[in-house]
């Protein structure tokens, strides 16, 4: 079985800020572009059965700079949905609702097109996308270029718990984790990591 590598985009302005994003598509700055450059040497040398990318241009911009090719976009990879706290910052949110946290209240609904999700949501999707690696998965290593809230609910899920616990996985921009397995069972093998 292969290991699943898991690739944040680079920095945004908002990503910066800590303004939520979700489909405001903002492209990398100099230094998220830096970021996704200096992936390549953790991805050198491994040959993926298969690479999948958020269609959102930070991601695939991102997957491009580290050397990514062949990826395919999936739907499925697009950030949390924060419907009205888009680019929202979490202390503008606290100044109205003091005990908000996103991994268990979610987000109220936004603009046409845009509802929000709740982590359950988010998890539903995020079971998807690992129906969909499975089979690759057995033939060797895939790669998720996409986003931080998105992969860590998809992190919960690989490792069997619910999706709101991916409130236990921070993950910074520009970054390589690993999820590979151990006696069968999917572990985390390598976190946040940079060159």
């Amino acid at each position: 079985m292969g290991d699943l590598l898991l690739v944040r985009h680079g920095e945004t302005e908002w990503s910066r800020s800590g303004q939520h994003t979700s489909w405001t598509d903002l492209p990398l700055t100099q230094h998220g572009e830096e970021e996704a450059k200096s992936l390549a040497p953790l991805l050198a040398g491994r040959t993926f059965a298969l690479t999948l990318t958020s269609p959102l241009g930070r991601a695939r911009r991102t997957a491009d700079l580290a050397g990514l090719t062949g990826a395919v976009p999936e739907p499925d990879l697009h950030e949390w949905d924060y419907g009205a706290y888009e680019g929202v910052t979490t202390v503008d949110i606290h100044r109205t609702r003091p005990d908000w946290y996103l991994w268990t209240d979610g987000v109220p609904p936004g603009p046409d097109g845009h509802p929000g999700e709740s982590p359950d949501e988010v998890g539903r999707r995020a079971d998807r996308v690992l129906s969909r690696v499975e089979t690759a998965l057995g033939e060797g290593d895939v790669v998720l270029v996409a986003h931080s809230h998105f992969l860590r609910v998809l992190t919960a899920r690989r490792l069997g718990l619910p999706a709101g616990d991916g409130r236990l996985f921070q993950l910074a921009t520009g970054t390589v984790s690993r999820l590979s397995t151990e006696h069968g069972r999917p572990v985390i093998a390598e976190w946040n990591a940079r060159t």
